[in-house]
């Protein structure tokens, strides 16, 4: 099956920056290569204020994508005071489906950890107030993540995307059995990413989403290139041989998820 053969199956990316400036030159072209590709969707995912009214704008303008609001826990140093209420504003306005991204990251040292775990707890309880699906974000972070994704399960159902996967085992079952969605971007595809392959192939079919993290980590065979949602075939052909199955099962399956979770169906 050729990479963009999906029959009458659609894919759906579930996390993309497309506000930001490495596509402000050809974004029309980016989200025209997706669909020629065969990704029908796209989440556009804000990581502060503006960049999430940015992704509002998109969505209203490109029927095919959606957005998610929220500040990312690298920029929560730079939110000013009013960004939250922008935040909690943007919840309700039409083809906004998630919050975030937000979560933890011990790796750059941009916000303090503290705000960050504020930040975090935030769209945490709003996220169980509107019942809009909430988008995390961990790099080096998992032992942090996992307490307060525990501690929100015990005010209420959790509904949520472990972004661009990278975690044990151990972890992801513990994200499921807290509800979550597992979500694999373009690291799955790297020829050294034999374990998180293996990590892949043990997610239950119905809590598999995709992603391309545009415009980051892009996938093998184009790692280190500026990444775009047309380059998603790549992660599904990956993890269909992963998993055993055809790239057209998977893009059912994933597209399915996500509109559910969305609430798109």
């Amino acid at each position: 099956m050729a990479l963009t053969d999906f029959g009458d199956a659609s894919l759906f990316d579930t996390h993309a920056h497309l506000d930001q400036p490495e596509f402000d030159a050809d974004r029309d072209e980016v989200i025209r290569r997706a669909a020629e590709a065969g990704v029908g969707s796209i989440l556009c995912v804000g990581i502060g204020a503006e960049s999430s009214e940015a992704a509002v704008i998109l969505a209203a303008k490109y029927p095919g994508v959606y957005a998610a609001v929220g500040v990312q826990p690298n920029y929560c140093a730079q939110a000013q005071p009013g960004d939250w209420d922008r935040i909690v504003a943007l919840v309700g306005r039409p083809k906004v489906v998630a919050m975030g991204e937000t979560g933890l990251d011990r790796h750059w040292d941009y916000s303090p950890f503290e705000l960050q775990q504020d930040y975090f707890d935030r769209h945490l309880r709003l996220s169980q107030e509107t019942s809009l699906p909430f988008i995390v974000h961990t790099r080096e972070s998992d032992a942090d993540v996992l307490p307060m994704l525990r501690e929100a399960r015990q005010r209420g159902p959790l509904c949520g995307i472990m972004h661009s996967f990278t975690g044990s085992v151990a972890t992801a079952e513990e994200c499921l059995s807290l509800g979550m969605h597992i979500s694999f971007a373009g690291m799955v595809t790297f020829k050294k990413s034999d374990e998180l392959r293996r990590v892949a192939a043990t997610i239950p079919a119905e809590r598999l989403l995709v992603e391309t993290d545009s415009p980051y980590l892009a996938p093998h065979p184009l790692r280190g290139k500026r990444n775009e949602p047309a380059n998603l075939v790549h992660t599904v052909a990956c993890l269909a041989e992963t998993r055993g199955c055809t790239s057209e099962e998977l893009a059912r399956v994933t597209t399915a998820n996500a509109r559910n979770l969305f609430r798109l169906t």
